[in-house]
């Protein structure tokens, strides 16, 4: 398979089409690496990944350009990315060294008092990992750190689009020592290769990044193998009336054109009280209207291409579905090929798909509300609920924003488009299941094994009617 630039055609690598045989053997050597994976101390685990981290910081750059040239990023954001995997892969690193378990306390009933014991987090096994095209180095981090910190091996599955810079990370582990099979990689279209890797018996997790009906299939397909996803969102920015207009623009606007819209987090919805209303559309209009598209490589470019032409196609007949039903374009909409002026939308109905499903592409639906308790319903008014925002300076509608609104993180002061690596990250209802970031990761991918120890000598005369109660 040959690997091109979006922007321009050009080859940017070549990778194996495989098979789903070529899948099933890739489960078979990681199973093999099961028993070397868990005899590795936590110390060398952490080893692994903190020498990775290093060998990022060295090759910043070159990574950088690898992003922004299989992908969609700017460079900008590319360098972005790789100062968040290092930050990824140490927050792994640590984390190996704290996995130490609890003590259990024995004492709390007659039936314990001569017992003893602790439970530690054991690896759960083979860990299947699928990500997706926007984030092609870090969220492959947020699997493989992870993963490696709890002792299990992966079977990665990358976007057939972007698999380049997981590959470059691979060969990073690899060098640093990672057991032979301990992390498989496995390339080519996902439709061939991941219905054997998520319906094997030996897979003992799936974690998914990417889209809900691909989400749907693979639970569908997947029995009981535990699963860990994150399906996408629609997310709703709250502009309230006492709100910094300067901030809050800023930060709408930086979330709308991020990743050109293809990014989970994108701020797709915003909310605004009505009363500052056309103030605020003026300012996102014109900032919209002076982002600066161009090669992603160049310092100056602001926006980079989409995907595809097929995802170029996809969100214009969205947005021209949404015009002919009433919505009125402010700006942009213009594209050629995988370039796409953003887009900003009023009017636009509330069982319209884009104020309801996910549209992953730089547009954005203004809504305007007069009340708070509007402002909340309208943004929980989808099946998403990933990350919302509210901007005001009004501490109590700020604490009530958290309270109320369906998200599994609501940002005060802050657009929808903001990740702490550290942070537990998911949402609720179709935004997946689970949570990642690094501590929720490994809880996901280790479970806990109970050590019990009875003093016999002590037991020997209590009342053994007690054993009997459990």
């Amino acid at each position: 398979m040959i690997i091109c630039d979006p922007q321009d055609g050009s080859a940017v690598g070549e990778v194996p089409r495989m098979s789903m045989l070529d899948a099933r053997s890739a489960l078979g050597r990681a199973e093999s690496a099961r028993r070397t994976m868990i005899e590795l101390s936590a110390q060398e685990r952490a080893s692994i990944l903190e020498s990775v981290a290093s060998r990022l910081v060295d090759n910043a750059e070159t990574r950088a350009v690898l992003i922004a040239r299989e992908g969609v990023k700017t460079i900008t954001e590319a360098r972005l990315e790789v100062s968040r995997a290092i930050n990824t892969l140490r927050l792994s690193s640590h984390a190996a060294l704290q996995m130490t378990g609890e003590t259990i306390p024995f004492q709390s009933h007659p039936n314990g008092v001569h017992r003893q014991g602790w439970w530690t987090p054991e690896p759960i096994g083979i860990v299947v990992a699928i990500t997706p095209f926007n984030d092609p180095l870090n969220l492959v981090a947020h699997k493989l750190g992870p993963a490696i910190a709890a002792g299990c091996p992966v079977v990665l599955k990358p976007h057939e689009a972007t698999p380049l810079s997981a590959i470059a990370l691979a060969d990073d582990l690899r060098r640093a020592g990672l057991p032979k099979g301990a992390l498989e990689i496995v390339t080519g279209e996902g439709a061939t290769v991941g219905p054997p890797l998520v319906t094997d018996s030996r897979t003992a997790l799936i974690s998914f990044t990417g889209g809900l009906d691909t989400g749907r299939r693979i639970a569908n397909s997947a029995g009981l193998t535990r699963m860990a996803m994150e399906l996408g969102s629609n997310c709703p920015t709250i502009i309230l009336a006492d709100a910094d207009l300067d901030v809050a623009a800023k930060a709408c606007l930086s979330g709308m054109i991020s990743t050109a819209g293809q990014n989970c987090l994108h701020v797709q919805r915003i909310v605004c009280a009505r009363e500052i209303a056309d103030t605020f559309r003026d300012r996102i209009a014109a900032g919209l209207e002076s982002v600066r598209l161009g090669p992603k490589c160049d310092e100056t470019t602001q926006m980079g291409c989409l995907i595809s032409d097929a995802a170029g196609i996809r969100i214009s007949q969205m947005v021209d579905n949404a015009i002919g039903n009433g919505a009125r374009c402010l700006t942009g909409g213009i594209r050629d090929g995988t370039w796409m002026h953003p887009v900003l939308l009023d009017n636009v109905k509330a069982n319209d798909p884009l104020r309801r499903d996910e549209v992953f592409g730089p547009v954005a639906v203004l809504i305007e509300v007069d009340c708070f308790d509007e402002a909340i319903a309208i943004s929980n008014e989808t099946p998403f609920g990933l990350q919302a925002a509210i901007f005001t300076s009004n501490l109590a509608n700020a604490h009530a924003a958290v309270r109320q609104l369906d998200a599994g993180a609501v940002l005060v002061n802050e657009s929808t488009d903001y990740r702490l690596d550290a942070m537990p990250f998911g949402g609720t209802r179709h935004s997946g299941i689970g949570r990642e970031g690094v501590a929720s990761a490994i809880a996901s991918m280790s479970e806990p094994k109970v050590a019990c120890f009875t003093n016999v000598a002590m037991a020997k005369g209590a009342d053994n009617s007690l054993r009997r109660h459990s």
